[in-house]
This record gives C-alpha cells, sequence and structure tokens, in this order.
C-alpha cells in the first residue's frame, strides 16, 4: 500500500456509478472471490444492495477516477452513521457496510488509504478519509477489458439537491408539488442535453485545461442552500461552466457553431430594481486612473469582480480579503489594498448610489435564485422544443441559429420574473438576428466560424451517433 501524498488532490465518492458490462461483473468477481467472500456470511439485516452491487459501484469509481488521474483520491466516510439507505441522495441504497469492504481492500493491498479525522502539519484540518486503486488494483483496471463508456450511472438519482450551506451537508426532504415540477422539467432538460453532440472542433481530446469535456460531464442538476427553497437554486453540472468565455465561444452544438449571450451586469440590475432604479448603461464602466497601471478592461473586471464580491458578503472587510483571495499570484487584483479597493467602491457608488444598503448584506443567495428563476423558464421553453441549450447561471449557449428566439425568451424570462425585461448582450452575432443573412459580413462570419474538425472531434461525433443512435445534422 503507497501513502497518498496529497490527500487534497480528491474528490468525494460518487455511489451512482453503475455497469452491467459482463467484464466488470467478472472483475468485481474477482475482487469479491478473492478478498471479500468471509462477508456474507455475517449476521444482520439483510441489505436493501447486496454487499457484491455496492463492491461494484465502490469498485467502478475506483475505476472512473483513476482514468481521470492515477493520483487521484477519493472521499468516503468511515463513519456508519453516514451511510443511510433510506436517503433520497443514496439511490442505490449504499449502506455502513461498504466500511468494512474497503478495510479489507485496503488491508488486502488492493486500495491506498490516508486517514481522516486528523490535523497535521500543514493540513487545512479533519477531513474525511481518503481512498484510491494501489498499484496491483491499477494493473487490473489497465488490463480490463471495458472502457469508460461502459459506467454509466443508477436510475432514480436525486437531481434537486437541497443543502444546509453553498457546499454543506445534503438536507433531506418532503415532496411537494414544487419539488416534482422542478425535477420532472430538469429531467427533460437533462434528456435534451444528453441526446445532443456538444464538443469543441479543435480538441483531439476530450480535456481543456484539464477539465474534461466529455459527454460522462453534462447531467445538470438544481442546488439550493441553507435548507431554504428561496436560497440559490442555480443549476450546476455542465462541462462548459467550468470553462472560461473565450473557451465556450469555441463550442459546437450538434455541429453546429454556437453563441453566449448573458444578462448585462444582472444582480446589480436586480438590486437596482429592488431600490426602484432601472439601470441604464454599464455599471462597471468608472472613470479611469482609479487604479494606477490598470488599463481600461482590467478596471472594468476589477470593479466587476469587487462588486459581485460585494453583494455575496456580510462584512467589508471579508469581502476585501475574499476579493484578494480569488486572484493567482502575480495578478493585479492580488496586490490591491484596502484604500485601493475603498477607491474603487466610493466611484462606483457615486455612479450607483441606490444600492449602497445593499452591499455587503448577504444579498447573493437571494439574487441566485431569482436568476436561476430566469434558467428555469429558458430550459423550459427550449427543452419543450427538443432544442439544447447550455445555461452558465446567467448566461445561455445555444446554436448560432437561434439566438434571437434566446434573446426575446430571456426577456420574457425576466419580465416575468423582475417586472421588465432586462438588457442581453452577445459578442458573435446569430443568424437569425441577421435581416438580410445572405449579406457579406454575415457570410464571412460564417466561414469564420467553421472551424476545422480535428481528428479526435470526428471520432467522437462518429461514436455519439452509435451510442444514441441518431445522426447528427448541423443546422
Amino acid at each position: 500500500m503507497a501513502d497518498i501524498e496529497n490527500p487534497w488532490h480528491s474528490r468525494s465518492i460518487d455511489v451512482h456509478r453503475w455497469s452491467d458490462h459482463p467484464e466488470v461483473a467478472a472483475l468485481c468477481d474477482r475482487v469479491w472471490d478473492g478478498y471479500l467472500s468471509e462477508l456474507t456470511g455475517r449476521s444482520g439485516p439483510k441489505p436493501k444492495t447486496a454487499f457484491r452491487h455496492q463492491l461494484r459501484v465502490l469498485i467502478l469509481d475506483l475505476y472512473v477516477a483513476w482514468l481521470a488521474d492515477p493520483e487521484l483520491s477519493i472521499g468516503v466516510s468511515m463513519s456508519s452513521n453516514y451511510w443511510d439507505t433510506s436517503s433520497r441522495y443514496n439511490a442505490i441504497h449504499i449502506s455502513k457496510k461498504i466500511i468494512p469492504i474497503i478495510r479489507v481492500l485496503t488491508k488486502a493491498g488492493l486500495l491506498d488509504m490516508a486517514k481522516g479525522s486528523f490535523s497535521g502539519p500543514n493540513s487545512r484540518g479533519n477531513r474525511t478519509t481518503r481512498i484510491r486503486a494501489s498499484e496491483e488494483l491499477q494493473g487490473w483496471f489497465a488490463e480490463a477489458q471495458f472502457q469508460r463508456d461502459d459506467v454509466g450511472r443508477v436510475e432514480g438519482e436525486e437531481i434537486i439537491i437541497l443543502r444546509s450551506e453553498e457546499d454543506g451537508p445534503l438536507v433531506e426532504y418532503e415532496e411537494t408539488d414544487d419539488t416534482i415540477r422542478m425535477r420532472a422539467e430538469l429531467d427533460r432538460y437533462n434528456e435534451v442535453i444528453a441526446s445532443a453532440f456538444i464538443d469543441i472542433p479543435i480538441l483531439e481530446d476530450p480535456t481543456l485545461d484539464g477539465i474534461p469535456t466529455d459527454h460522462h460531464q453534462k447531467l445538470t442538476r438544481r442546488i439550493f442552500s441553507r435548507a431554504d427553497w428561496t436560497c440559490n437554486g442555480r443549476f450546476h453540472g455542465g462541462w462548459w461552466q467550468r470553462i472560461n468565455s473565450d473557451r465556450r465561444s469555441r463550442i459546437f452544438i450538434n455541429d453546429t457553431p454556437a453563441v453566449e449571450v448573458d444578462f448585462r451586469s444582472l444582480h446589480i440590475s436586480l438590486l437596482s430594481l429592488q431600490s426602484g432604479v432601472e439601470l441604464t448603461g454599464d455599471p462597471y464602466e468608472l472613470r479611469q486612473g482609479l487604479i494606477g497601471g490598470a488599463p481600461e478592461r482590467l478596471q472594468r473586471n476589477l470593479v466587476k469582480r469587487l462588486l459581485l464580491t460585494a453583494i455575496n458578503a456580510r462584512k467589508k472587510d471579508a469581502a476585501f480579503r475574499a476579493f484578494r483571495d480569488g486572484f493567482p499570484t502575480g495578478h493585479m487584483g492580488k496586490t490591491l489594498t484596502n484604500e485601493q479597493l475603498e477607491t474603487l467602491l466610493l466611484a462606483f457608488l457615486e455612479k450607483t448610489p441606490h444600492i449602497e444598503g445593499l452591499l455587503f448584506n448577504d444579498q447573493g443567495i437571494r439574487l441566485m435564485n431569482l436568476d436561476s428563476q430566469l434558467t428555469e423558464r429558458v430550459h423550459r421553453h427550449f427543452s419543450e422544443q427538443g432544442i439544447p441549450v447550455l445555461s452558465v447561471h446567467d448566461s445561455y449557449v445555444i446554436d448560432y441559429t437561434r439566438v434571437a428566439e434566446l434573446k426575446d425568451i430571456m426577456a420574457e424570462a425576466s419580465e416575468a420574473v423582475a417586472g421588465v425585461a432586462l438588457p442581453t448582450s452577445n459578442q458573435f452575432f446569430g443568424l437569425d438576428e441577421q435581416d438580410d443573412p445572405s449579406a457579406d459580413y454575415v457570410r464571412d462570419y460564417v466561414i469564420w466560424r467553421q472551424t476545422a474538425r480535428s481528428e479526435g472531434y470526428l471520432a467522437r461525433l462518429a461514436e455519439h451517433e452509435r451510442r444514441t443512435g441518431t445522426e447528427v445534422v448541423p443546422y
């Protein structure tokens, strides 16, 4: 058993992996028969999910982690109180019996382990136990006659999530008409997204800056916070949410160029409306020279980051610290003093004085709920037509033949939620926004957007058509 040198390079265990592939079953039988058969005869109530099936879930998640990065660990609780087989977040009913399975496999040398609940030099406090496939088990994975696409997800996985805090423990809840409706609508949205081919043509491999961009990274969940259905509620999951806007501009949907449309200054606009003022212009564009050496675009970005941080924070000092923490070493934002941040803040409030009392007042969690209501309406409209639209909280990516339609729906959604049609912006044209789609500048735009497809992209396109049984027809 090797040491896990960096237990923080990890993710939580995913208890919803599943596969009926015969080679998966064969590998799990090999592990079970060689090391775990004695567990079957132990006394106690019969589990909802057989021990062998619980082993399969564990092995599959270790396999997926190994494929992503052999050094990646998965965090797993070794407390019997954690494993609640009746939880809505445990669709396959993994029980506390997974704990002795992990212990036996660790003792047998099939798992590396770093035990949890400790504090040591350079530690960041207590944590759950980390495990990963040992060198021996990794060898078995390398020899296995199955692939990543043979690993799917169990049916019935919960996609409407309620947490105590943004990243806090999961909270059980009773079904209501609203939760049933939200789940049905999100199921339909996920079906549309799953059937669509969403990729970046220039990528030879489906990875961008270390972020997987394959079809396994498309499932969307809706997450509420503070055990309160009015807090947060944003949609999370698609890989396109984890890359920047420049990278997103290269996305093709069903082999068709896509355009991103965003609500301009959404949270500031919503706060202004709350104060009885309809925002005009760009609130982040202030007079130049407020920060020496900052070009116009950088200063605007710094102001925007500062204000969004101020909206989410409860106290000014905490907001200033969080602002600096959000930048990498060497970035100007990392070095700005409280006095410089005060200068930016005061200049912003000179231009937008009506929201002063709403800053540093924990408004972000409520505003996220409002923007999630906007996204819900956008999802609903396009899902009913079977049209994929990729949401990034307050912006949306759609194929470039439907940009005008998207902007119309965004206007309708904001009028329904906020009382007015909020302004939108997009960097690139949509073909349906042009009166004369044969005009030279539109033709040039189309040619520019028709990026050459890499061999890897074309292979993924062919595999998508085989897997889904549908032909991708560009718009």
